[in-house]
């Protein structure tokens, strides 16, 4: 088994008089998580999936009593799907303020509902935790860095997750299932989402423009939906872990764009999978588009696993000068351009560097990329 980042640190935190919240994608291990690190505890448990009809009854609005009543001599309670379970945080709350010897633990593949549900009712009460599909760096721990940087072109393709990754061979097979099954899941139940095919229309104009700049005017014109419609179904695919938006970064230049924002996946295969594209890298056209959102998804994994604290952007000028990725951390900017061809050796833009003088530029290519993903 492939050992999690966040494994140890939610060890960790167990038994502190706080919930523990795992958030992330559906499919991509929580619960197989949360169960290994259950059965290697010396403590008794019971289990609720919030998917069954009668466990999300029975966690609605319940009273200390009912609650009792239903743990039993239970040390630790997981709470598997939570975002099924109508007034989570209250019933959350309710567990941790009246039983701080039991350790409380909830999964929630939706943070549009669950995060909504628990920030107010847990504040002070949680430590949260964000579960992706591999990171380049668990799977070197798994198998050696040598072997993974081999698998370099499959995961452009295929991606990372857990599906795909114990399935050689049928990754093609898996990635279609998953975002046939699983990948709406939760946005389709959301009441306020009536527009299935206009969600599938956006995610392939989002897929197909993946690293480039959005424009959720241009969208919605292309769409047939005003702006507003796109950015509120954008929000919610960010919401439901399947893209991410990037900033524009700007403090000093007056020709600097401010209010621009790129999109990406936070799983290349996923992306592939929804334009139908699986070709091999060297009959690919987007290969540099795979390239920047692979090395930036692993980029905001690394920040959540290593709890890492900063702003990550892209900047660009009116005059087309561009720097494909930044991080402002503690008052330091750190740029990046990211090449797959290693011949190419751009430098960093005369007008950024006098702007900011003390930031620091890297090219990151297939020979080094283990260094920035570590």
């Amino acid at each position: 088994m492939i050992v999690r980042s966040i494994e140890n640190q939610i060890k960790d935190r167990l038994f502190k008089g706080k919930a523990i919240l795992v958030f992330g994608p559906r499919q991509v291990g929580k619960t197989t998580l949360i169960k290994k690190i259950v059965s290697e505890i010396d403590a008794t448990f019971r289990w609720f999936n919030g998917d069954e009809p009668d466990m999300r009854l029975a966690l609605t609005n319940t009273t200390s009593t009912q609650f009792k009543a239903l743990i039993g001599d239970a040390q630790i309670v997981v709470i598997d799907e939570a975002q099924r379970i109508e007034n989570i945080g209250l019933t959350l709350k309710l567990a941790v303020d009246n039983f701080p010897n039991i350790q409380v633990i909830a999964t929630g593949s939706s943070a549009f509902e669950l995060a909504n549900k628990i920030n107010e009712p847990l504040t002070g009460r949680k430590f949260e935790f964000h579960l992706y599909p591999f990171s380049f760096e668990e799977l070197c721990n798994n198998q050696g860095l040598i072997e993974e940087k081999r698998m370099l072109e499959r995961r452009l393709i295929y991606g990372s997750y857990p599906e795909v990754i114990n399935n050689i061979g049928n990754e093609k097979e898996g990635l279609i299932l998953l975002t046939d099954s699983y990948l709406y899941k939760d946005l389709l139940m959301y009441e306020g989402l009536k527009k299935s095919s206009l969600l599938h229309k956006l995610l392939v104009a989002l897929a197909l423009q993946m690293g480039s700049e959005v424009s959720y005017q241009n969208l919605g014109q292309v769409l047939g939906v005003d702006k507003n419609t796109i950015e509120k179904y954008i929000d919610l695919l960010e919401q439901v872990f399947v893209v991410f938006r990037v900033n524009a970064f700007s403090r000093n230049l007056r020709n600097e764009l401010k209010k621009t924002k790129k999109v990406f996946f936070y799983d290349n295969g996923v992306r592939n999978a929804i334009i139908g594209n699986f070709l091999p890298i060297a009959n690919r056209t987007d290969i540099g588009a795979l390239w920047e959102n692979y090395l930036i998804a692993e980029r905001v994994k690394y920040f959540k696993y290593q709890q890492l604290y900063g702003g990550q952007y892209f900047w660009r000028t009116a005059q087309q000068q561009e720097i494909d990725y930044l991080e402002e951390r503690d008052g330091k900017i750190d740029t990046y351009e990211f090449k797959w061809g290693e011949k190419k050796n751009p430098k960093l833009p005369k007008s950024f560097q006098d702007a900011y003088p003390d930031s620091t530029f890297k090219v990151i290519n297939p020979s080094n990329y283990n260094e920035f993903l570590t």
